[in-house]
């Protein structure tokens, strides 16, 4: 519930903003919920079907044998779920903007930029494609050219790309620019705010060192995974929360 205090934080002047933005509130939590079951999803996916494929050649089998689970291990479903962070952090930034506006302006900016570097990394479709034209070569030669090709792709995806990688800093450091913002403020609860700071900080962490220590990068991922569902879980409850504020009256 909205206490008259919180109500009050997210008041201005003119009239409460969330009156007026109450539906990006509501998207963000929605897509917060979304994400949610994403976040879910992917960790049994990555328990039962394994990971991204670590060739080009394991990437065609998958993909020849089937073809959703072979896009499933490419990280196909994230072009559809990655923008669901634009709706995500357009609500924050509604929620906080009175907050500190300069700093929830910078994360809203990193994060949209940060998420649209790392859309145009993943890397299933065109393996889709070249698997067809692996599958169909006559001389093992034109494999080995195929197969060439998607190890510049793999090199190039979501998880090695310098695009993915700088769009992932981007994110991550936006993330936890306005779990920061949080903290200050009793419209989030500072469990919430705390728990972004460290997992979005584990997960920049992993981004930076995994390149130069896979090992280590891996180990800094398992930690900040298993928060991810915790954490949109509480914020999307909160923007949602929030929303309900835009049909309140406003108190004397």
């Amino acid at each position: 519930m909205i206490t008259q205090k919180e109500r009050a934080e997210v008041m201005t002047d003119s009239g409460p903003p969330l009156s007026t933005w109450g539906g990006l509130c509501r998207a963000g939590g929605i897509a917060s919920m979304l994400l949610v079951v994403y976040s879910l999803a992917t960790i049994v996916q990555i328990v039962v079907l394994g990971g991204q494929p670590t060739s080009a050649a394991e990437a065609f089998k998958l993909l020849q044998t089937n073809k959703i689970v072979g896009l499933l291990r490419l990280d196909l479903p994230s072009v559809f779920v990655l923008p669901l962070y634009y709706f995500l952090f357009l609500g924050s930034f509604v929620a906080l903007q009175h907050t500190d506006r300069v700093k929830s302006v910078i994360s809203l900016l990193l994060v949209l930029a940060g998420v649209t570097l790392v859309l145009a990394t993943p890397t299933g479709l065109s393996m889709l494609a070249l698997s067809e034209k692996h599958a169909h070569a006559t001389t093992d030669s034109a494999r080995l050219q195929i197969e060439a090709a998607g190890e510049a792709l793999l090199a190039s995806d979501i998880w090695h790309g310098t695009g993915a990688i700088m769009g992932g800093i981007l994110t991550q450091i936006g993330a936890v620019l306005i779990s920061i913002v949080m903290l200050r403020t009793s419209i989030f609860s500072k469990a919430i705010a705390w728990i972004g700071i460290l997992m979005h900080g584990v997960d920049l962490a992993h981004i930076l060192v995994g390149p130069f220590s896979p090992k280590l990068g891996g180990i800094l991922m398992m930690i900040a995974g298993p928060f991810y569902p915790v954490w949109l879980f509480l914020v999307g409850r909160r923007l949602l929360q929030l929303a309900s504020v835009s049909s309140a009256p406003r108190p004397t």
